[in-house]
């Protein structure tokens, strides 16, 4: 009977999470190109040029069907991984701006940990506070045309 090492299952994942996240940027990245659209959109018109080869068949709109359902699928779990990092580094990158920052609210760091009516009330906290800063700026550009003048 053969030992398995422990160790080594805890070692494969970051190496195929390493994998799956540079496949997941290349496909993204080529799927992302005016070249991909192209491709697809000629594979489209030689999908609807062979139509009336195979007589318009149930088998033939199977192919399409299938086919746009399969790829469809899997770009959705690629694009999303892809998008969960992008999200992922932009926060990391406000965090350091926010700390960076002197005066900034740096209990908002976490804000994405928030329930949906504490983001709500903060987001019309925010909205006062816009609409006050207007009102301001509209008042000290009335006053600076009136010296002005």
């Amino acid at each position: 009977m053969t030992k398995k090492n422990p160790g080594a299952a805890a070692q494969q994942r970051p190496r195929m999470n390493e994998r799956f996240r540079k496949f997941a940027q290349r496909v993204s990245h080529l799927v992302g190109t005016s070249w991909a659209f192209i491709i697809a959109i000629l594979l489209l018109v030689g999908w609807g040029v062979t139509g009336p080869i195979f007589r318009f068949s149930d088998s033939w709109q199977l192919v399409i069907n299938t086919g746009t359902t399969i790829i469809t699928f899997l770009m959705v779990f690629l694009i999303q991984n892809t998008q969960n990092r992008q999200d992922t580094a932009i926060q990391i990158k406000l965090d350091e701006l926010l700390k960076g920052v002197k005066g900034a609210r740096t209990s908002l760091v976490d804000i994405e940990e928030l329930s949906d009516e504490e983001l709500e009330r903060l987001h019309k906290h925010f909205e006062h506070l816009h609409k006050k800063l207007n009102s301001e700026d509209r008042k000290e550009s009335t006053k600076e045309k009136a010296d002005a003048a």
